[in-house]
């Protein structure tokens, strides 16, 4: 039996609490040093677990209740500040997080999590653990961590995280922090839904070669070594490694890059080691000197809001923005299709024809596709 879901209750819920002003994406994370300080009721964060649940949801009559809801918290989204967090596995990824989520709170913000975790290619199924690691941080008042199954999607994140960004947004949320799946050097698909694309690498990760490979790493806007404190000569290493391969990036393809010009943020490398951040007093972190243990928690959300403030300044934020809603409303097209064509009688009546002919070796792989396009005729109808 269908869950039923009230989408103005639920959007009056997640409103209540909510910071956030009427002109979406004028300002993002327009004052990261001293965040709102109000907390979530009870109330608000069951209505944004419901209301994620419906936007994640399957089922054909959950769509459009889903977006009803999505353009009823248009307005009121798009004021926070999106930082994109990826690395591959065992990288450190969840326990950073907690650390710097924690750091946030005690200077007033409200802090919310986004986890993608693998799914299953033979069950489907996803263990969802990435909270457990962050026990501090998810039983905090203001934070909310949502774990979401990959799905089979590929690039790192999940379907529908676009659209939970939104939601947290909207319930007033300052800073939406997007973990992704442990990845590669191709899952670069946080990087084109976030303000801020952070890489997580660590020591003796790789030689100069595996730096410069190009991939996430010529995307990212700003580099973590974490785990610095097991190895510092490895650590310092890596660092200046990295830092090369930027510089190398930002004189091929990337004019505005360009290392003479202080009005454009040049990509970086920090330090740290998270582990040593977490239990640790907010002003103590804020306070240490070793650019390697906690002063690198401090440093980090110092160059995120010069990373911010240059941003904004030069227009580039709002230009990233920009071109992420344009391909946002692409990628749900092209989704849209594939499952309209799937969908659709015609094909689903070819289709074993076809596919016996291409195993059997009669027909090629690309002339079957074409035949079974040229089936539908996907009627289209404009929002009014």
């Amino acid at each position: 039996m269908s869950e039923a879901f009230d989408v103005a209750a639920l959007c009056d819920a997640i409103v209540e609490g909510g910071n956030a002003g009427a002109n979406p994406g004028a300002n993002p994370g327009a004052d990261l040093g001293n965040g709102p300080t109000a907390h979530p009721g009870a109330r608000q964060r069951r209505a944004i677990s419901k209301a994620i649940t419906l936007l994640e949801s399957t089922r054909s009559e959950h769509r459009l209740l889903a977006d009803t809801l999505l353009n009823t918290l248009l307005p009121r989204a798009g004021n926070a500040f999106r930082l994109g967090i990826s690395g591959v596995p065992g990288v450190g990824k969840s326990t950073f997080i907690e650390a710097l989520g924690l750091f946030l709170i005690a200077q007033g913000h409200r802090v919310a999590v986004l986890t993608v975790d693998p799914s299953s290619s033979l069950s489907g199924g996803s263990i969802l653990g990435d909270k457990t690691r962050m026990e501090m941080l998810s039983v905090h008042p203001s934070a909310y961590i949502r774990p979401s199954p990959s799905s089979g999607n590929l690039g790192g994140v999940a379907e529908k995280t676009r659209e939970s960004m939104m939601v947290f947004e909207a319930a007033g949320y300052d800073v939406v922090i997007v973990e992704t799946v442990g990845v590669g050097q191709s899952e670069t698909a946080v990087s084109s839904m976030t303000d801020m694309f952070v890489l997580m690498q660590l020591p003796n990760a790789g030689d100069e070669l595996q730096a410069i490979k190009r991939g996430v790493m010529e995307l990212a806007d700003l580099v973590v070594v974490n785990k610095a404190d097991l190895d510092a000569d490895a650590a310092t290493r890596a660092q200046s490694q990295i830092l090369s391969s930027l510089r190398l990036f930002g004189m091929h393809g990337h004019p505005d890059r360009a290392h003479h010009d202080r009005s454009i943020w040049q990509p970086t490398v920090l330090q740290l080691s998270a582990l040593k951040a977490i239990g640790m007093k907010p002003s103590v972190v804020a306070a240490a000197s070793e650019p390697n243990v906690a002063g690198g928690l401090a440093a980090f959300w110092t160059a995120v809001q010069t990373f911010r403030d240059l941003q904004t300044r030069n227009g580039q934020l709002a230009a990233r923005r920009t071109q992420q809603t344009q391909a946002w409303m692409w990628e749900r097209i092209e989704s849209g299709l594939k499952s309209r064509f799937r969908a659709d009688p015609a094909v689903q009546a070819a289709l074993p024809a076809a596919l016996e002919a291409v195993l059997a070796g009669r027909l090629a792989a690309s002339v079957a596709a074409r035949q079974l396009l040229e089936l539908t005729m996907i009627p289209i109808k404009l929002i009014e």
